[in-house]
């Protein structure tokens, strides 16, 4: 998908700042706290959501410093991580930076790999390849667990520490003990909610998604799904793009020509957001037919300015990145039961997440997530 990496750049800038630091005041494991602020200029109406860019970043805060003090004074030199997410989009440049940020810090090799378009096999040969060359930690965005199996074991063979990111792997728990990132579900349910605000009377909504299998994806559309049980909003079909933005620009214009009353879109992947703005905004449905959109691509965020899109469910691919650096370096050096114990205060009630805390931004409150950004001397245009 080679439309992210042209996005790149802007995504780092726009998603760094959702949580380089621990500034946020967020207490809670999903980050639902409230963040209000005037509407944006140019703005025409309230939203009927409630924003929130807290997430879980106090938290994640203070466990990143009890894993630091834990490792202070221990040999480093040995460790030799690796990232590996589930195809080349804008999305993913945040993680790379918090990587790369954290590597840094520890004074640990690092690598960050992405397989061009959302191919299995792929990055199964990625992920055997690194294992090969002796990295000592690998944290994975499994495009289909199930898939890895071989992998997975291979890993754990080799004494490699593993940790999943961004999608959960809990059938592999003995091995993957931790799942860094958002609670999908959760997310899932937060966007059927906030879409029951958005449509109070109801009607049709079409979902683009990048795949099928994805643990990520199927739990935020159960869900969603699940959150507008009984309500009069009724899914009117998925659409699988594969990875592809292009396919997924040709499923929201195909939706559009399919179902003439349409009311919304919920997009579950980075690009689909803005891939479904850009067939409202050309069919000229805009503020016809309403855009829930996961993730803040720069693209996403210019239609919520516009009217285009009206909220947007936010996750932190940073913390994915730089959270998985400490995390990996800490098994490798401290051993992987020391690690969870460490870790074991901070995870949900399931025993096994670690939440990177979830965000909701509408016309609301953001000027309040410009501010944000600028608080770290990022520009939001």
């Amino acid at each position: 998908m080679n439309k992210g990496v042209a996005l790149r750049t802007a995504s780092v800038a726009l998603a760094v700042t959702l949580a380089a630091t621990s500034t946020a005041c967020g207490t809670n494991k999903s980050g639902n706290g409230g963040d209000s602020g005037a509407p944006p200029s140019g703005s025409t109406s309230a939203s009927p959501l409630q924003g929130s860019i807290t997430f879980n970043d106090t938290k994640l805060g203070e466990l990143r410093d009890k894993v630091k003090a834990a490792l202070a004074g221990k040999d480093m030199s040995k460790v030799d991580n690796a990232v590996v997410v589930n195809v080349v989009s804008a999305y993913w440049g945040a993680a790379k930076t918090g990587a790369e940020k954290a590597a840094r810090e520890l004074g640990v090799k690092s690598t960050f790999q992405e397989p061009p378009t959302q191919d299995i096999s792929r990055q199964l040969s990625i992920l055997n390849t690194l294992v090969s060359q002796g990295i000592t930690g690998l944290s994975v965005s499994a495009i289909q667990p199930s898939s890895l199996t071989s992998a997975i074991n291979g890993a754990a063979n080799r004494n490699v520490n593993m940790l999943a990111i961004d999608s959960p792997m809990q059938q592999f728990q003995a091995k993957v003990p931790v799942y860094l990132g958002t609670p999908n579900y959760t997310a899932g349910q937060q966007a059927g909610q906030a879409m029951t605000k958005l449509l109070p009377d109801g009607g049709d909504v079409a979902i683009l998604v990048g795949s099928l299998t994805a643990t990520n994806a199927t739990q935020r559309i159960q869900g969603f799904k699940d959150a507008v049980k009984g309500t009069k909003i009724k899914v009117f079909q998925t659409y699988n793009d594969n990875g592809d933005a292009g396919k997924a620009l040709q499923n929201a214009s195909g939706a559009l020509q399919a179902d003439p009353g349409l009311k919304a879109f919920y997009t579950v992947y980075s690009y689909d957001g803005p891939s479904a703005g850009q067939a409202v905004q050309a069919g000229g449905k805009t503020g016809k037919v309403q855009v829930l959109a996961d993730d803040a691509e720069p693209k996403t965020l210019q239609f919520l300015k516009d009217g285009v899109v009206q909220a947007m469910i936010l996750q932190q691919p940073y913390q994915q990145g730089y959270m998985s650096e400490y995390i990996l370096t800490a098994m490798q050096v401290l051993g992987t039961d020391a690690t969870v114990q460490l870790l074991k205060p901070y995870l949900d009630t399931d025993g096994y997440t670690l939440s990177s805390g979830i965000g909701v931004v509408t016309a609301q409150n953001l000027a309040a997530y410009n501010t944000k950004l600028a608080s770290f001397g990022i520009s939001s245009s």
